[in-house]
């Protein structure tokens, strides 16, 4: 079995992202994290006896699933708080350039 080839440009570490896109980054972690925590109460009170539930295991990672949930419904979109913290972090950012 021969070595794989490895390309010159795989061994260059990738460029930092553009400052916009990690805000975009944050912004959409803070907006999963929030949507987290709301979406925690609705499954508070949820049974998670026999016959259709899951136990105690269902209990345990249940935080899990409220995170993942959240996570997914970022990515489809969210609903626009990240478009929003982007919005302010930029106006944050040209407040404190200097002025030239």
């Amino acid at each position: 079995m021969s070595d794989p080839i490895v390309s010159p440009a795989a061994l260059v570490p990738a460029a930092p992202a553009a400052p916009t896109a990690r805000m975009r980054e944050t912004a959409e972690a803070f907006e999963a994290s929030f949507l987290a925590q709301m979406l925690k109460p609705m499954f508070e009170g949820l049974s998670t006896e026999a016959p259709f539930g899951g136990g105690e295991a269902e209990g345990t990672w249940r935080g899990f699933l409220v995170e993942a949930m959240a996570k997914q419904t970022v990515r489809a979109g969210g609903i626009g708080l990240a478009d929003q913290v982007v919005a302010q972090m930029l106006k944050m950012q040209e407040a404190q350039e200097p002025a030239a």
